[in-house]
């Protein structure tokens, strides 16, 4: 049966930017809802201290929970060697963070979509890069999980994987055990493409999950679909939501899981608009959970 982990999405600047929040409050806040784990991320301000890592898995695991799974964003299509060279000793250090945390996953991106990339080039530097990296994940038992992902926060253009067939070709392209796919249904949206035609393509390699939900503000899927995908910043007409309460079917979604045997880890990214919202999302999955995996509860 599937875990659930929470991600402090309303509380990133708090805690990777300004310091205003301790991770200790985010514990303590985490472990108080009904979920397995909490998903961690490499860019908070306290992970910049090695020596801290131990202690604050000692703290969650305190709390009866668990750290599953690290948060990260390495860039590999730089056209540049050394700066790819320079992601990759990156990556290595966060799958060193993973591991030190208790945790099996350790996401992976492609990198950004700069503009005198072609496809083949892009593929080929995000698989090379990726494949350095897996001696050293299988060695400490972790896996590296490729999101479909839209833009990190701190690069200049989106994804270069946000489109479903150059990610899916670039999933295809690795094949290892210590290698899979972090499947977020919201992320789709923000291509202007479609979560369930992605799932079903890819779902017998997903092995840990993000779930959100987004909605539209203003006017309908086809609008955004008729907008580029690749625009610098978040697509304007999408909010982030209460999960079930937004564009994803999370009952086609969890059916199909269900269906290929998925017993991995779910992330919420959720509770931008408090923590009430969080546990009410927390509830929904639980739910849908039994629903879909009664046969193993």
């Amino acid at each position: 049966m599937p875990k659930l982990a929470v991600f402090p999405k309303a509380f990133m600047q708090a805690l990777c930017k300004d310091g205003t929040m301790k991770l200790t409050e985010w514990i303590d806040l985490a472990c108080g809802l009904e979920v397995d784990g909490l998903e961690w991320y490499a860019g908070f301000l306290e992970m910049a201290d090695r020596s801290q890592w131990t202690g604050f898995r000692q703290q969650v695991e305190d709390g009866g929970k668990v750290i599953p799974m690290l948060c990260c964003s390495p860039d590999f299509t730089h056209p540049d060697k050394a700066y790819r060279q320079k992601e990759i000793e990156k990556q290595m250090h966060w799958i060193e963070m993973t591991h030190s945390l208790g945790g099996s996953y350790c996401r992976v991106l492609s990198g950004q979509r700069r503009p005198q990339l072609t496809m083949d080039e892009g593929i080929s530097l995000a698989a090379e890069c990726i494949e350095t990296c897996l001696p050293k994940a299988e060695k400490l038992g972790i896996t590296l999980i490729l999101e479909n992902h839209y833009k990190d926060d701190f690069w200049e253009y989106p994804e270069f994987a946000q489109k479903m067939d150059v990610f899916c070709r670039l999933v295809n392209r690795i094949d290892h055990p210590n290698f899979g796919v972090n499947y977020d249904p919201s992320n789709t949206f923000l291509a202007g493409e479609d979560p369930l035609e992605l799932l079903y393509r890819v779902s017998d390699r997903v092995v840990t999950m993000h779930a959100s939900d987004r909605y539209l503000i203003e006017g309908t899927i086809e609008d955004l679909r008729k907008e580029e995908g690749g625009a610098v910043g978040y697509a304007q007409r999408l909010r982030h939501g209460e999960i079930g309460k937004g564009l994803n079917d999370y009952d086609a979604i969890f059916k199909e899981l269900h269906r290929v045997g998925f017993d991995g880890w779910i992330s919420i990214e959720d509770g931008v608009d408090g923590m009430e919202q969080l546990e009410r999302s927390v509830g929904f999955l639980r739910k849908k959970i039994v629903e879909y995996w009664h046969d193993f509860s």
